[in-house]
């Protein structure tokens, strides 16, 4: 074996930093640009679609390429995946119409639903659990980065540039990537004949892009076109269960996902997930509306929760040699309802540092509790299954998003609605203007605070419900699965 055959480990993960960067700096700076990107190419009512398609094609895409990479090895799709990305990026930058950017959308997120999870395999591969968890915090500290110069970058790129580059900056990171990768990881996959289950990737595609656009019509009030999704779901997700039972290589392992470890980590992720989406859309708008604190301070009270998260994965790594998976994967738990129950003590007179707190302790309880759940999985399955295993955790967390938002949601118009005479969505603009609050909005405003404090109270039980599928967690013992041998 040569030296230039050998996986240099250290390369590799700078490569796995950036093709994850690119993904996780995706959702902050394009959302910066999207005003100005609305007006150049117009179809405001298609506004919310150019981030429902990239999460919708992202979230059906991982099961899929996470399977792929067990079948082809991690290094073929990964960089298929980044090929995708990019390709998807550059025709953004191109878009003339709103339709034409929500088509190249839906391509850049199939890119992105492969290079989470078979980047997360990656890690697993290379990385004993003790190694991993520290790994795993450097990772979690790529999307803190991401979360406070996204925003910073997005303005400046607007400002100074065509919004095209918002898409286009993604092209000199994807190269660098796929040459450290072609360079410095080297797989000893071996070479079968291995059929693929082609109609069962379709169905599952369908089913999860049915159930997404029927989320996301529920969450608009659309409830006729979410009913023809909700039959189109049932419809496919029927099909796919039948033909996962006679495939000798299924897309989705009913067998895996069943397993209990895997099953009730997956469960944590997705409740957690919710739990945070919950944090990250309402949080700011009560800092805003209710405690008449600027943009700025709104986003730092947020932007908190992003630092504390890779601190909890660095904890989690530190503790793995000391405590079970379990243990850590309870103690993040803990601190999800810890953290919701602090927002629950905030009212008019509250400082935006009591928001703050809140806020940090979820984050630092979702990097142990994720970091642990992942280690978890990874631990207990050989590396035939073990990207079929992550992409199931990072399925659930991202299905857990975008339930929360639906779910939340509603939570909070229920409160907006069920107290009498509902306020205009003109008023509630106005109530979350920065600046003195007029007089005759004082109503409106004690309004906002009460539905918020109805959507904390639903975040709280949704995390308490993340610690009881902690606890479900069974214990599992540090030791490799058996391994696919590795140059």
């Amino acid at each position: 074996m040569t030296a230039t055959r050998t996986t240099r480990r250290p390369f590799v993960i700078a490569a796995v930093m950036a093709s994850m960067f690119m993904v996780a700096i995706e959702a902050t700076i394009v959302s910066t640009a999207m005003p100005q990107i609305v007006g150049d190419l117009g179809g405001l009512s298609l506004y919310s679609w150019v981030f429902s398609a990239f999460l919708l094609t992202q979230t059906a895409a991982t099961v899929v390429f996470g399977k792929l990479s067990d079948v082809y090895g991690r290094r073929r799709v990964l960089l298929a995946g980044i090929g995708l990305f990019l390709a998807g990026s550059l025709l953004c930058g191109f878009a003339r119409t709103m339709p034409e950017m929500i088509a190249f959308r839906l391509f850049q997120g199939i890119g992105a639903g492969a290079i989470q999870p078979v980047a997360l395999t990656i890690v697993g591969d290379l990385y004993t659990a003790r190694e991993r968890g520290r790994i795993q915090g450097f990772l979690a500290s790529v999307w803190a980065v991401s979360a406070v110069i996204g925003p910073m970058a997005g303005g400046f790129i607007i400002q100074h540039a065509s919004w095209a580059w918002i898409f286009w900056i993604n092209l000199p990171i994807g190269v660098v990537a796929v040459t450290f990768f072609v360079l410095f990881l080297h797989e000893g996959v071996a070479r079968e004949r291995r059929s693929i289950d082609v109609p069962g990737a379709a169905l599952f595609t369908a089913a999860v892009a049915a159930m997404m656009v029927g989320l996301t019509e529920i969450g608009e009030g659309r409830w006729g076109a979410a009913s023809a999704a909700a039959a189109v779901f049932a419809a496919s997700a029927a099909l796919l269960v039948w033909q996962e039972r006679r495939a000798p290589e299924p897309i989705l392992a009913f067998g895996l996902w069943g397993r209990r470890p895997i099953a009730a980590a997956n469960a944590s992720g997705l409740l957690a997930g919710m739990a945070l989406i919950g944090l990250t859309t309402f949080l700011p708008m009560y800092v805003q509306g209710v405690l008449r604190q600027s943009p700025i301070v709104a986003g730092m009270a947020l932007t908190v929760m992003v630092l504390g998260w890779p601190i909890g994965a660095t904890l989690a790594a530190r503790s793995i040699g000391r405590f079970s998976l379990r243990r850590i994967m309870i103690a993040g738990s803990l601190l999800l309802p810890t953290g919701a129950a602090v927002l629950l003590t905030l009212g008019h007179g509250s400082h935006p540092a009591v928001a703050g707190a809140g806020s940090l302790v979820m984050g630092f309880g979702m990097g142990l509790l994720s970091t642990a759940a992942l280690v978890l999985i990874q631990e207990i399955v050989p590396w035939s299954q073990r990207g079929s295993a992550t992409a199931s955790n990072v399925f659930a967390r991202n299905l857990g998003s975008t339930l929360g938002a639906t779910v939340f949601g509603a939570v909070l118009n229920h409160g907006l609605a069920g107290r009498g005479a509902p306020a205009s969505s003109e008023d509630l603009q106005r109530v979350l203007a920065p600046g003195a609050l007029p007089p005759d909005l004082a109503g409106v405003q004690a309004l906002l605070d009460g539905a918020l404090h109805q959507t904390f109270w639903a975040v709280f039980v949704i995390a308490l419900l993340a610690v009881v599928a902690a606890v479900l967690t069974p214990h599992v013992a540090l030791g490799r699965a058996a391994e696919a041998p590795a140059e």
